[in-house]
């Protein structure tokens, strides 16, 4: 068995959890070639991430004339390919109309001969919108067939532009990272099919994770608590909202903000606006290495977020034994155990959230140290990338031959 994993454009530092995921199943002796459709626009900085890009063959990079020739001749040998892309752009919104279904054809038409020449028996695409696209069209072309990871909320948000639907009927098996996630694909996949949609959930590597750093000193009044939230600045994080909570905060507390994105002006002018200039600071986006030790300086993580799948920010934090602050979302509460490993807040609620900044910092430091490894116990047993790994193996091998 060999199998092609398609994304878009990969590698992103955004997307170390699929990397971890190719790594771990290579380590399972399954061989796995990298496709994307494009190069990321920003330079490639780690040595990870390089390594990737070397091993990864990008589809765009053949060319407007070969990807011309290749829809072409797709279009004559397989005209049902060509029907289902039309029909695809039919309930498309903007940015998925027919043009772009026909693009999609013609990088499933160069990919579909680059499988044959390497032998794969599967492929597998992470996001169910355009990744997807291009494996369905693959089988389409007399390609192998496909699996797909939904993640949302993407595919939650525009299931019928995304022709959810289609792509759920026709692929081998479905895998969300969370049984919120399956629960979304339940609704549109056909009955019979509920067997093939599977839950797997990105993982950690473990070894990534040793001992963890003891908290800073505090939470007390001369410590205030130091919370890390970290996530692109878009509407969908909270970011905002939480901005909003920690002025209504009466406890100390001090927040950093690990991150960067199209709200980070606005982000800023709010922090200004509310005063809170010295209490919130704003370092921009930082690599793994930074994340930890932002991590490694706070006593808690705190998502205020208004939509998700299962935030691998919010699993790596508990890995590195730092309790949470999250809202009650998609697969968040699968994983945290509120009073526990954390606490869990409304959605949407300034109140609620400002409410659980309060409590936190007036947590003894001792028990937020047990909610830490309780959250780090948690995340560890639930996300090992090596088992989560060896589920999609297995997934593999059981339905290579549909």
């Amino acid at each position: 068995m060999r199998v092609g994993y398609v994304v878009n454009t990969y590698p992103r530092p955004s997307q170390t959890f699929i990397r971890r995921e190719i790594l771990a199943l290579e380590a399972q002796g399954i061989p796995v070639a990298r496709f994307a459709m494009r190069r990321d626009g920003d330079p490639v900085t780690s040595v990870e991430d390089r390594a990737e890009q070397d091993q990864t063959r990008y589809v765009l990079d053949s060319g407007a004339a070969r990807l011309a020739l290749a829809l072409a001749g797709a279009v004559l040998r397989h005209p049902s390919a060509l029907r289902a892309a039309l029909r695809a752009g039919k309930w498309g919104g903007p940015g998925r109309g027919r043009l772009r279904q026909l693009i999609y054809l013609a990088e499933a038409a160069i990919l579909a001969r680059q499988c044959r020449d390497e032998h794969l028996t599967h492929l597998h695409a992470h996001f169910g919108t355009n990744s997807t696209d291009v494996v369905r069209y693959v089988r389409l072309l007399d390609g192998p067939g496909y699996s797909f990871t939904t993640h949302g909320p993407e595919e939650f948000d525009a299931p019928q532009a995304l022709s959810l639907g289609d792509k759920l009927r026709e692929a081998r098996f479905a895998v969300a990272v969370s049984a919120f996630g399956r629960s979304q694909l339940s609704r549109w996949a056909p009955f019979d099919r509920w067997d093939r949609l599977k839950v797997v959930h990105c993982g950690i590597d473990p070894a990534a994770f040793p001992d963890p750093l003891p908290l800073p000193p505090g939470p007390s009044p001369d410590h205030p608590l130091r919370l890390v939230c970290v996530g692109r600045f878009a509407e969908q994080k909270g970011q905002m909202l939480l901005i909003e909570a920690m002025a209504r905060t009466t406890a100390p507390v001090h927040l950093t903000l690990v991150g960067d994105g199209p709200l980070a002006p606005a982000l800023r002018a709010a922090i200004a606006d509310a005063g809170l200039t010295d209490r919130v600071a704003l370092p921009g986006w930082a690599d793994e290495a930074g994340v930890r030790a932002a991590l490694a300086q706070a006593h808690a993580m705190v998502l205020p977020s208004f939509a998700e799948g299962l935030p691998v920010a919010l699993m790596e934090a508990m890995a590195a034994a730092r309790p949470a602050i999250a809202t009650i979302i998609a697969g968040i509460p699968e994983l945290m155990v509120d009073g526990q490993t954390g606490w869990l807040v409304p959605a949407g609620d300034a109140e609620a959230l400002a409410r659980a900044l309060d409590r936190a910092a007036t947590t003894d430091p001792e028990q937020l140290r047990q909610m830490g490894l309780a959250a780090r116990a948690r995340a560890l047993s639930r996300h090992d990338i090596h088992a989560e790994a060896a589920k999609l193996a297995a997934l593999f091998r059981a339905h290579q031959q549909d």
